[in-house]
């Protein structure tokens, strides 16, 4: 009686929700016979090198579910990968119909996922499909270079500004030392002036749909900065000569210089990963500070509009004289702390936005 030996090559198995895929250890595969028995019953069998040497190998797989009648495979010199699509889209606890596992089944470590895993790979191919399919929807602007450069320009032309104040008043500080807090505002506010000028188009930017910002921070943040500058130290020569100007004009200089050429190399899809750091994790000392720095300097500024009565509102005899512009300056100063608030809470969730983005990509 001849004894018949069945070879079977070592196989590795794993598994998305929707596919099972195969690797068969068999090199130079040639007489290729895959079929599918039953809808969950996979034959194999076809000629080439393996274990145990050059002869033919077979081996069947029952599966723990039926599957879908179209399999594809791909020969090469090494292996030969099968593809077979799951009958319904679910993870399975094992591969296969029996507990026990075959001698010549392994998993696929290099294509190994657990469930949690598969999911968001799924999720993240089903993002990009409906991210492509929005993408092929959108007609194109051809004004986006426009925009862009547009954009470009603006970020530089302030960055270059902030950057000469900044860089004044720092050399200036180690020259002249706590002398000069004095005369900050004579050597920087022309400068100052212009670029808060320019400002005003970070209000109007968010309304022509030209950035995707809120258009409530930027004119709170722009706004604000105004009545400080053109207000509190513009209108009034005593606050001119205060220190106070200068940790306000240090404290926004400082942000916008990392601010700004973060939004510029934004313009042409670069990106550096120090100056986003910096411009997403700066602020959150910084502006809190640059708001204290204002509320001193409006502070200050109350007895002096009293006794000048600048910008006071005449009022009709029976009700007084006037009504002081400090009046109005003491009601700006809640509303300058709520500005903060709702500003900050905007800027913290840009910033964990900007950090689950990135950790999305790495994974």
């Amino acid at each position: 009686m001849q004894l018949i030996l069945i070879l079977t090559p070592h196989v590795y198995w794993a598994q998305r929700h929707r596919d099972i895929y195969l690797r068969v250890e068999l090199s130079d595969a040639k007489n290729l016979d895959i079929s599918l028995q039953d809808n969950n019953t996979l034959l194999f069998r076809a000629q080439g090198h393996g274990a145990k040497g050059d002869n033919e190998y077979r081996f069947s797989l029952e599966f723990l579910e039926p599957v879908r009648p179209e399999i594809s495979h791909k020969s090469t010199q090494r292996q030969v990968d099968i593809k077979i699509k799951k009958q319904e889209e679910r993870w399975w606890g094992r591969l296969t119909l029996q507990e026990k596992k075959p001698l010549f089944l392994a998993p696929d470590f290099d294509r190994w996922l657990d469930e949690s895993d598969a999911e968001m790979e799924l999720q993240a191919k089903e993002e990009k499909i409906n991210r492509i399919s929005v993408e092929s929807r959108v007609r194109k602007d051809p004004y986006l270079g426009l925009k862009k450069g547009y954009l470009f320009m603006y970020n530089l032309v302030q960055f270059l500004g902030f950057s000469w104040i900044f860089v004044n008043m720092t050399v200036r500080l180690f020259i002249l030392g706590q002398d000069s807090f004095y005369d900050t505002f004579h050597t920087t506010a022309d400068m100052m002036y212009f670029c808060q000028m320019m400002a005003v188009l970070e209000v109007i930017n968010p309304l022509l749909g030209l950035v995707k910002t809120g258009f409530l921070p930027a004119m709170i943040q722009v706004a604000g900065r105004n009545v400080i500058l053109f207000v509190i130290f513009g209108s009034l020569e005593d606050m001119q000569n205060k220190p106070v100007v200068f940790f306000v004009f240090y404290l926004w200089s400082t942000i916008e210089i990392f601010r700004y050429p973060f939004y510029m190399l934004a313009c042409i899809s670069t990106e550096w990963k120090l100056l986003t750091w910096l411009r997403y994790s700066l602020w959150i000392p910084l502006y809190p500070l640059g708001v204290v720095a204002e509320a001193v300097a409006v502070i200050q500024s109350l007895p002096i509009f009293d006794e000048t009565r600048l910008f006071s509102l005449p009022l009709p005899a029976v009700l007084g004289h006037s009504l002081s512009f400090s009046f109005t300056l003491q009601l700006y100063l809640v509303l300058m702390f709520l500005g903060l608030f709702i500003n900050f809470r905007h800027l913290y969730k840009q910033r964990r936005r900007r950090y689950r983005l990135k950790k999305r990509k790495v994974h």
